[in-house]
């Protein structure tokens, strides 16, 4: 993708358009952390705004029935033919769920929870669990404890994905429908190259929504991160340290 490749469109229906660089640039999820949130027996798990499958994929692996609805056409097309074992793939969004009632043990939903209309998803989201089924939104958050990785903030700024990942710790956050979230951190790393971190940034919304001179100011800054940082310069690969924070929600008893 070039930086004069696409024009500004609503943030949360910008990927579709990166489909492809999404699915190849974008971090996984930590087993550990998919294990935590569901448990070590397979479940039907409906993972949703699952994007291209990166979160999908996982819960594939780690043994779970799963389905994945996605709003976004391009996306969804990609997540079908990527993940193997995948049980169905819908379009559709989180407010209106083209599933039938208490037809999932678990609902993810990796990196687009944010994205939702919580007044309208949550109830949808209730509607579709069973009895003892469990919400698990999840995030990966750049360590911005890492100097380059704080210097890399400074110039792309955080994404409303990064800014909001905290804010399910709110014991109200999720309302009366659901019980008090349980949250825990786990670390990650993807290692990157110069190039791949470049890529990194044009796959994310504010990159993908902004204006032309807007993409070749952040890129150039990216640029002169990568040449100049005593962290990065003249290092072929890197590793790009995340926080991730994964949310576990019972239903309301």
């Amino acid at each position: 993708m070039t930086a004069d490749s696409a024009s500004p469109t609503e943030p949360s229906r910008s990927f579709g358009q990166a489909a492809d660089l999404y699915d190849s640039i974008r971090p996984s999820y930590p087993a550990d952390a998919i294990e935590w949130m569901l448990g070590d027996r397979p479940r039907d798990v409906v993972d949703v705004g699952a994007g291209t499958g990166l979160l999908t994929r996982g819960l594939i692996a780690a043994g779970h029935r799963v389905t994945a609805v996605e709003p976004d056409p391009q996306m969804l097309d990609k997540l079908i033919a990527a993940s193997l074992g995948l049980a169905a793939g819908h379009r559709g969004e989180a407010e209106a769920l083209p599933l039938p009632d208490a037809s999932a043990d678990a609902i993810t939903a990796g990196q687009s929870f944010h994205w939702f209309d919580r007044e309208r998803a949550l109830p949808e989201l209730r509607r579709v669990l069973r009895p003892g089924g469990v919400l698990a939104p999840i995030w990966n958050v750049r360590d911005e404890s890492v100097p380059w990785v704080a210097a890399l903030s400074e110039i792309v700024g955080s994404s409303k994905g990064e800014i909001a990942a905290r804010g399910p710790a709110d014991p109200d956050y999720f309302g009366p429908l659901f019980a008090e979230p349980e949250t825990r951190t786990f670390r990650y790393e993807k290692p990157f190259d110069g190039p791949g971190l470049i890529r990194l940034v044009q796959s994310r919304s504010y990159y993908l929504t902004a204006d032309d001179r807007r993409r070749r100011e952040l890129l150039a800054g990216i640029e002169d991160l990568i040449a100049n940082h005593p962290q990065l310069a003249g290092r072929d690969v890197f590793a790009m340290p995340y926080e991730t924070q994964a949310f576990r929600v019972r239903l309301s008893s």
